[in-house]
């Protein structure tokens, strides 16, 4: 088991996402998740994160994303505590996710 998270590209992360089932948790607030998110992001929120529990295996690997990539480390830090054992922050969060042309979901 790793003792620290490690930080990934979005398209790295979209490579775990593809090729492992890696699941992707999104931390921002409700109402930038509701406008657009990755697709199929998890919204891990302190609300959430019992029915995260229950839904995700330790073992799986986990993507944290954030805005910009900073407040995902905390959380991605928080996870490998947790017990998860393949924890990732995306550098650039979000914003280098739509950057990067990556499948969103959005309300528009």
């Amino acid at each position: 088991m790793s003792e620290t998270f490690t930080e990934i590209s979005p398209h790295q992360a979209w490579e775990l996402i593809e090729n492992e089932g890696a699941t992707l948790a999104d931390i921002r607030d409700g109402r930038r998740y509701a406008y657009s998110h990755p697709q199929d992001a998890f919204h891990l929120t302190n609300e959430s994160y019992g029915r995260f529990l229950d839904e995700v295996d330790y073992e799986e690997p986990v993507i944290v994303m954030c805005y910009h990539g900073v407040s995902s480390r905390n959380t991605a830090q928080f996870l490998v505590e947790q017990g998860f054992d393949r924890v990732y922050s995306v550098k650039g969060g979000f914003d280098g996710w739509e950057r990067s042309g990556l499948p969103i979901e959005t309300a528009y």
